[in-house]
């Protein structure tokens, strides 16, 4: 039987201590999203009064509705797009031991080198060639490039880790590579699988920049750019904003605990799903 000691104390104040600071931000965002416009006290100030107008005035004001349709149609979309070609190039990549293998994948990491700045005024003009300026589409084609290269990072070094047993008496059994990666391979790299769906997401839903530069001047855009409008140069509604922040987190935060699980397994490594 574990004796609680003075060090385990300690640690648990310091874990205390460490949620706290990370709990506060949260507090804050939710106080400011339920105070009312006219309450000028200080943001620590717990609301006396809250009230559900803001989020009403937000949604109405800045067109959350279809923000938040076109931001889960482009996160959707651009994740299944990355997950499906990363892991299917990463898996001849882990197991291939030709020369070509190796230089293939030197050559998809220099993606995680390269900044995607570098190349803003190409891909702009590729992409008002495309005529896709203005439409969701473009930014499903650009996060699909885009994020391939960390998602089949992440693949690779996982698939290295996997044991090859599961896979040879497929091929016994006559099955084609294509048949073993999706029936024998596939399902065990659940872990990693829900690990790069989450960052990826997280990633495209939070992005600011490249929907402001392709949907300028447009009906559609996101839900950091319709956020982004109640900033102005005199006056900001402070109130909006955060309860529009606190409307854009929510999806996001649901897909990350319902799929808590297998995040945690996903980042130590493990091979239960």
């Amino acid at each position: 039987m574990t004796r609680y000691t003075r060090r385990t104390f300690l640690l648990e104040m310091a874990m205390v201590a460490v949620a706290i600071v990370f709990a506060f931000p949260v507090y804050v965002l939710v106080n400011l999203a339920l105070r009312a416009p006219s309450d000028t006290s200080s943001p620590i100030r717990p609301t006396a009064a809250p009230t559900l107008d803001n989020f009403t005035q937000a949604w109405q004001q800045a067109g959350l509705g279809g923000a938040l349709i076109n931001s889960v149609v482009v996160t959707t979309v651009s994740v299944l797009i990355v997950l499906a070609v990363s892991s299917l190039a990463a898996y001849p990549l882990a197991r291939s031991t030709a020369h070509w293998s190796r230089g293939t994948f030197l050559l998809i990491m220099l993606g995680l080198l390269l900044p995607f700045q570098l190349a803003s005024l190409p891909l702009y003009q590729t992409i008002r060639d495309l005529g896709l300026l203005g439409s969701v589409w473009s930014l499903v084609l650009f996060y699909s490039g885009l994020q391939v290269p960390f998602t089949t990072f992440l693949y690779v070094g996982f698939l290295r880790a996997l044991p090859r047993d599961f896979e040879d008496a497929a091929s016994i059994d006559g099955c084609s590579p294509l048949e073993s990666f999706r029936f024998v391979v596939f399902p065990m790299l659940k872990p990693v699988t829900v690990t790069a769906l989450v960052l990826n997401a997280v990633g495209v839903w939070n992005d600011f920049f490249t929907p402001l530069l392709y949907l300028s001047g447009s009906d559609h855009q996101t839900m950091p750019v319709a956020i982004a409008g109640f900033v102005g140069q005199y006056v900001s509604d402070w109130n909006l904003i955060f309860a529009a922040l606190l409307i854009s987190v929510v999806p996001v935060l649901a897909v990350y605990l319902a799929l808590q699980r297998s995040i945690i397994n996903g980042f130590a490594g493990g091979l239960k799903g």
